[in-house]
């Protein structure tokens, strides 16, 4: 997700262990779910392990148990936050292969803004108050699934790609536009209408497919 992040943390360590147990799975949940409610209530700075004990109502010689540090919750949330979107995206990209694109494009980024924007509270904490914990940590891993994403419906088209596209940059940059547009959309809430923004951000799309006009030089 693109945000004012600041300059990359180490890899965030690993839970200690991997639940195997409903108990265990319900332990690990109900640690998740009171790290969430402490990001979204002081930022990834005023988080802490005490305090995400304390929300969940655990000793923090329990949390231990389970994560090492903050920095390895907080990577958890965000993981389970972005595998649920990328999920449920999938299935409507998946969905609208084979659309005219004057559909497909807009139905999936209304798709990805109802996915995104269902819980804005914790998008805002992720995007805005979280720095990226590792190059191939959640957020990233969120954007190279969301690429793939892009990529196989650049590659399953039914409309013509200009021959001087390259499918991988084409769908990086896409993805980045759509990506930053839609999430700015979400938190700054312009005055802008939802079906104004889709039609202007499809367009924007569309334009980006179609052949450049031929310059002729002056004598």
């Amino acid at each position: 997700m693109t945000s004012k992040r600041r300059t990359p943390k180490p890899a965030a360590a690993p839970p200690r262990r991997t639940p195997q147990q409903d108990r265990s799975r319900a332990m690990v949940a109900r640690i998740l779910d009171a790290g969430q409610r402490v990001l979204i209530a002081h930022g990834y700075d005023g988080a802490s392990t005490n305090r995400i004990a304390a929300a969940a109502d655990i000793s923090p010689g329990s949390l231990y148990q389970y994560f090492p540090n903050k920095d390895a919750i907080v990577a958890a949330v965000i993981e389970r936050y972005t595998l649920e979107v990328t999920e449920r995206v999938r299935a409507r990209v998946l969905s609208y292969i084979g659309s005219p694109p004057e559909i497909s494009v807009p139905e999936t980024i209304s798709y990805l803004m109802d996915a995104l924007g269902d819980d804005r509270e914790l998008l805002r904490a992720v995007v805005e108050q979280t720095p990226r914990l590792a190059a191939d940590g959640p957020v990233a891993a969120f954007e190279q699934q969301i690429g793939e994403l892009a990529r196989l419906t650049l590659s399953m088209r039914q409309y013509p790609i200009p021959a001087d596209l390259d499918p991988d940059a084409t769908a990086w940059m896409l993805v980045r536009t759509v990506e930053h547009l839609t999430i700015r959309y979400l938190l700054d809430g312009p005055p802008i209408p939802r079906d104004r923004f889709l039609a202007d951000i499809t367009r924007l799309i569309l334009n980006f497919f179609r052949e450049p006009p031929v310059r002729t030089q002056r004598e």
